[in-house]
């Protein structure tokens, strides 16, 4: 597979305070197993702390990529030929296209604690999807990239 042009990887990874609250669900773990002993106390701790961040981490694990003459992200794997224009979302057009201004048919690669999205049309008449909402932290580089291969692979 060839790289794109203008090659793009991003982690959505988890906010920090979402390792904090592994840990507090660790210390929860812990509490509820003080009763029994220091030894169940400890693997309650090691234990929740460890299986919340397993949770925290495949949440906020997806990737996107545009890679060759594909945009992968989470999941799917579109490409670029079936892409249309794309538009950059603020932290509020993105609010509003999460909420009100959403379509049920959409593709949506959604993290609620990144402000900023990318919306780009589908013009693949196959598709229903009228639309990808692509969650990123660089919604310009996202799109250039995308425009990128779709000009290479045109």
């Amino acid at each position: 597979m060839q790289l794109s042009a203008t090659p793009y990887e991003e982690r959505l990874t988890a906010p920090r305070s979402w390792w904090f609250v592994s840990f507090l669900v660790g210390v929860s773990f812990a509490l509820i197993l003080l009763p029994f002993g220091t030894l169940p106390l400890l693997g309650g701790l090691v234990g929740g702390t460890a299986a919340a961040a397993v949770v925290a981490s495949a949440y906020g694990s997806p990737r996107i990529r545009v890679v060759g003459d594909a945009l992968i992200a989470g999941e799917a794997k579109i490409p670029v030929a079936a892409l249309g224009e794309s538009e950059v979302l603020d932290p509020e057009e993105a609010r509003a296209w999460r909420t009100y201004k959403a379509d049920t048919r959409a593709f949506l690669l959604l993290r609620a604690y990144i402000p900023t999205a990318l919306r780009v049309e589908v013009t693949d008449p196959e598709d229903p999807t009228p639309y990808l909402y692509l969650s990123t932290r660089e919604p310009e580089r996202l799109a250039a990239a995308i425009d990128a291969a779709r000009t290479a692979h045109a």
